[in-house]
């Protein structure tokens, strides 16, 4: 155990209940993992563009001004960390958030800056 605090036996209860609660070591991770897609400023502004509409790569290339191809590979991370969802519509593959939360996460980050 890392260096006691002269208040650990009068915090006992509380570390306690503060382990007992925390989420196991691989749900951390993933969360980290979570929280590294959204740091990168490319990847915020693909998701921003895509919270209330889907849009394909060149849709998303055009509004970043990024190549096709830099786009793809920024969707990949987003996609492997289950971040954005497609859909396939011939040779066009449309991107959206691939849930509700990620939209939630991201308009209450968006009002924690604003304030």
């Amino acid at each position: 155990m890392s260096e006691i605090c002269s208040a650990y036996e009068e915090h006992r209860d509380k570390i306690a209940k503060a382990i007992k609660k925390m989420p196991k070591d691989e749900e951390i991770l993933e969360t980290a993992d979570f929280f590294d897609a959204l740091g990168n400023p490319t990847r915020l502004k693909i998701l921003m563009a895509i919270m209330d509409a889907e849009l394909c790569t060149c849709d998303l290339s055009a509004i970043t001004g990024l190549s096709t191809s830099a786009i793809s590979h920024q969707l990949r991370i987003l996609k492997d960390r289950k971040i954005v969802s497609y859909r396939k519509d011939g040779k066009n593959v449309y991107y959206r958030l691939d849930d509700e939360h990620i939209a939630a996460i991201l308009r209450t980050a968006l009002r924690h800056v604003e304030e």
